[in-house]
């Protein structure tokens, strides 16, 4: 007997605040699951598929569209849903947090950047599919430079290691990571320094990506 089964799709959103790695969560507004953080995600409409059906999670929440984002895994456990038999898409996104104000929508009655270090329990088995997102947030860390997505246009290299060390969960040595980060011919050297500052003002730096994807398409690999 041939069942229709509900997809979902969800989407575990990082953002960075400078110091730490924060997670967007929202608390559910209706059961089940009444009160509760959850990640934010939807039903799969019959007319999108599923790249566009987080699209548009995103999109709701944060207001913005085409960022990095990454398809995570398949959910499907019998039991992972009370009332229902549904199967979900996970996602994980990098969303700029200074760049982005999260609303609250449908079903949700607060949307907020919560530290990773603080959350809990989750809704469903959602804190399987953050847990799981965060590992696979590490090993891309280590072999891509998608940290870019997480920071400003222009950075210094003491923020870039603060996002390093954040992801990582580990204190990184300050001098290895300014060396090995600039051996890599893809940070370009601003003329702006920080203003105002207490201490001795530091240069700020961009991503060059053109100058990563022509490294790229000689072998070069990113290693971290």
């Amino acid at each position: 007997m041939e069942t229709k089964i509900p997809i979902s799709v969800d989407c575990v959103i990082f953002g960075f605040d400078d110091k730490e790695l924060k997670v967007l969560l929202i608390k559910r507004s209706q059961p089940p699951f009444q009160n509760c953080w959850a990640l934010p995600g939807d039903r799969l409409r019959i007319d999108e598929d599923l790249r566009h059906a987080a699209n548009n999670v995103l999109d709701r929440l944060t207001g913005v569209r085409d960022i990095y984002l990454e398809q995570l895994f398949v959910f499907g456990r019998l039991d992972r849903h009370p009332s229902d038999r549904v199967v979900t898409i996970a996602y994980y996104a990098l969303v700029n947090i200074s760049e982005n104000e999260p609303k609250p929508s449908s079903f949700a009655s607060r949307a907020e950047w919560i530290r990773i270090s603080k959350i809990g329990d989750l809704a469903y088995d959602h804190r399987k599919i953050l847990d799981k997102a965060l590992r696979r947030l590490r090993r891309r860390f280590r072999g891509r430079p998608v940290g870019f997505e997480l920071l400003p246009e222009k950075f210094t290299l003491s923020q870039l290691r603060r996002l390093y060390e954040a992801v990582l969960d580990q204190p990184l040595d300050k001098r290895n990571f300014r060396r090995k980060m600039l051996k890599m011919d893809f940070l370009l050297p601003l003329e702006e320094k920080q203003k105002d500052v207490a201490h001795k003002a530091a240069r700020f730096y961009s991503f060059n990506r053109e100058r990563y994807e022509e490294l790229a398409a000689q072998g070069i690999r990113f290693e971290f």
